[in-house]
């Protein structure tokens, strides 16, 4: 079957031909531009999509999010609009009001953010008693790096005033003692989350299923599980065999704990029904809004830089591993001083290893405050930093105070990365923002916080910089460059449909471009509602 899209913008991302009068598309792969798709037009076997001065591009491609985490939060109560303690009390209590959960049965909560709040707080164990006493309770924050759970919660687990800190993270304690306050920062809080016994396999294959139909709302064909443990790589080999996917999904296994699936999986480096390994992800700090991101010189107002998570010399050996294994690397870091790390430890692998080393491409996720001098080393490793440039516009704001002025302004510093000539990509890091590339796009162009302060004028970009990162310079990420991320003959027929063009669009009306259609494999597999 072939079809031919013509009458509309159609924007290739292909620097020498960036725009086409047609296109022509046989079965999943893109086979003509202009005159010679146009030829194809009388065939009996041609269908004709008429773009209607709609612009069609290639799919866009999410650079890092945890799609199976975001699958487990659709399920929970929603707190990200709670302003205050009692809108996440009622939040909460409506909940249980409405579903009646039996006792000690786990109830969560996902999206809150102390910064919004009206006490400027995190709660406490306090709060959540008031809710529930037989239930444990647990509430994340919308970052995912910390929590706050009720003494149920703490109890079931086993959090009592003689627990220690783990390394890599830390548990409130209330005033004056060491009796634990209800909240979880970092390692503390990962560590509970098997609590609650593991959900039905059922349940887990619908909420991933709802999950890929928001990303195809979005745009994306191709998603990411990026902390994936072994139960996440058996549901989606699971879904994968039994064809339940309908995006292409790339798993990246937990380094530090979980190595042995992909160490185990060698055939699954390879799409199995849209799905395979893509290597390996290591933390090593938590989130700025947080104030967990580990910086190399204090937040403002304090004298704590945070922490890493794990020492130098343990970084240097997960590193080594996966560079031995020839495995690529994402690996988050928000501050300076985690950028500092992972740059400092590829170093002396690179040095010792340059042979293993070479085409490795590995990724700094987020790079939210990577320095400016960090740049041309993260040039020299070939390394790729993925963005979080959003935080611009959802905690520009916040990190004006947190960081200052310096260091706000230089938050996310795409521009400087393109002058180093470093490939950089854009994402969400979904759950903690949904998986929205327009308004990622406006907010890399435009760099306005939701105060409408602009936040690092120089660090703006142009719109086509904006789209290469979620298309073609997402695809070379992915080693996939020679399949996806533009619109050239051979790829595959991963498109998106908008209502308008972005590159003739106002920059601060980008958001509100619509998603008309999102296509997979040459088939229609997301239509906006009319």
């Amino acid at each position: 079957m072939k079809t031919l899209y013509k009458n509309g913008n159609i924007l290739t991302m292909e620097e020498d031909k960036p725009y086409l009068k047609s296109l022509l598309v046989e079965n999943d792969k893109i086979i003509a531009w202009d005159d010679m798709a146009q030829a194809a037009e009388n065939d009996h076997d041609t269908i004709i999509y008429d773009l209607q001065g709609a612009c069609l591009l290639p799919a866009f491609i999410d650079a890092h999010s945890h799609i199976c985490s975001f699958a487990s939060t659709l399920e929970t109560v929603q707190l990200a609009a709670a302003r205050s303690f009692a809108d996440i009390k009622a939040a909460m209590e409506a909940y249980i009001l409405g579903n009646r959960p039996p006792k000690e049965q786990v109830i969560v909560g996902f999206g809150y953010d102390n910064n919004f709040l009206a006490e400027k707080a995190h709660p406490t164990k306090a709060l959540l008693d008031e809710i529930a006493v037989d239930n444990p309770m647990i509430i994340t924050h919308k970052s995912g790096h910390m929590a706050v759970a009720n003494s149920a919660y703490l109890k079931a687990c086993g959090i009592t005033a003689d627990t220690v800190d783990p390394e890599g993270g830390k548990y409130g304690r209330i005033s004056g003692s060491r009796e634990p306050n209800g909240y979880l920062e970092e390692t503390a809080f990962f560590a509970t989350a098997s609590i609650g016994g593991a959900p039905k396999e059922a349940d887990i294959f619908r909420q991933i299923a709802k999950a890929q139909d928001v990303y195809l709302s979005y745009g994306i064909t191709t998603a990411q599980e990026g902390m994936m443990k072994a139960p996440n790589a058996q549901n989606l080999e699971a879904m994968a065999e039994t064809q339940q996917l309908k995006i292409d999904i790339v798993g990246f296994v937990d380094l530090n704990e979980a190595a042995q699936v992909l160490q185990n999986n060698q055939e699954a480096k390879t799409y199995h029904h849209h799905f395979r390994l893509g290597g390996y992800k290591l933390i090593l700090d938590g989130s700025p809004q947080g104030k967990t991101a580990w910086l190399s010189q204090p937040y403002e107002g304090s004298d704590d830089c945070a922490y890493g998570s794990y020492s130098d010399e343990y970084v240097y050996e997960l590193l080594k591993q996966a560079i031995e294994e020839q495995e690529q690397v994402l690996v988050h870091c928000n501050g300076d001083a985690a950028a500092e790390q992972f740059i400092t430890q590829m170093e002396k692998i690179k040095k010792e290893l340059p042979q293993l080393f070479e085409g490795q491409r590995p990724v700094m996720i987020h790079a939210q405050t990577v320095r400016l001098d960090q740049l041309p080393r993260m040039k020299a490793l070939g390394m790729i930093p993925s963005f979080f440039v959003e935080h611009v516009h959802q905690w520009g704001d916040v990190h004006l105070k947190n960081l200052g002025q310096a260091r706000a302004q230089r938050i996310s510093p795409v521009a400087s990365a393109i002058k180093n000539d470093l490939i950089y990509t854009f994402h969400q890091d979904t759950p903690v923002l949904p998986p929205d590339m327009m308004r990622t796009i406006q907010t890399a162009v435009t760099r306005l916080t939701a105060e409408g302060v602009l936040l690092g004028e120089e660090e703006r970009v142009t719109v086509w910089e904006a789209l290469k990162a979620v298309t073609i310079n997402a695809a070379y990420q992915y080693f996939e460059e020679n399949q996806k991320g533009s619109l050239a003959v051979g790829k595959k027929a991963d498109m998106v449909i908008l209502s308008a063009d972005p590159l003739k669009t106002a920059s601060d009306k980008i958001a509100a471009i619509k998603i008309l259609a999102t296509i997979k494999d040459g088939m229609v597999v997301y239509q906006q509602s009319l």
